[in-house]
């Protein structure tokens, strides 16, 4: 949180596959170099279990180094609503769990989805074609089309995803607040459960 609080409003993209994904060693790379080639500050979660065949050695090529170093984080894990809801988070790398995509929803960032399996296809598709809060790699885990989509939500598209995010994060906190449509939901679950 700290490395985040010397980063400037709405330009890191954070980058976190939820606590099951799994990705290669080679998936890792691409999607490194993507994001150091990008230009961009970035916070990225690479939990140790969480690359295929590595144990814990990832050999990463110098360049990859030098551009963390230069205006990158590296952790293990991260509080993600926290993170989520920091003023620096410009946009979210994710693999598109549900509660990962409510959790971006509610904070108002912007998306970049990288779904690995079925419901998150699902999921992914909500946020880029129905909703129009993020784009889709389309599970293509490649440097060039990585770096593209980060300088397309980052830059080209800004203010865009930020308005339409925006608009969805207020219905989203209007539905768990008192009175709306979540919160009586609940309520009513409580009360059936009580009568039983």
């Amino acid at each position: 949180m700290t490395w985040l609080d010397s980063q400037p409003s709405k330009s890191v993209v954070y980058v976190s596959f939820g606590s099951l994904a799994m990705r290669t060693c080679d998936q890792l790379k691409e999607l490194w170099h993507g994001l150091v080639n990008s230009g961009k500050p970035f916070l990225l979660v690479i939990r140790p279990d969480s690359i295929v065949g590595a144990d814990g050695d990832y050999d990463i090529p110098v360049e990859l180094k030098e551009g963390t170093k230069e205006r990158g984080f590296l952790v293990d894990w991260a509080p993600q609503e926290d993170v989520l809801g920091h003023q620096a988070v410009g946009a979210y790398f994710t693999h598109c769990g549900w509660n990962s995509t409510l959790e971006a929803i509610v904070a108002g960032v912007p998306m970049i989805c990288l779904a690995q399996y079925v419901d998150q296809h699902i999921t992914s598709t909500l946020v880029t074609e129905v909703w129009k809060i993020g784009l889709d790699l389309k599970e293509t885990c490649d440097r060039s089309a990585i770096e593209k989509v980060i300088r397309t939500l980052m830059d080209d598209k800004r203010e865009e995803f930020i308005a339409s995010v925006g608009k969805i994060a207020k219905l989203a906190n209007k539905c768990v607040s008192q009175g709306g449509s979540s919160y009586k939901n609940l309520d009513k679950l409580i009360e059936d459960i009580r009568k039983i």
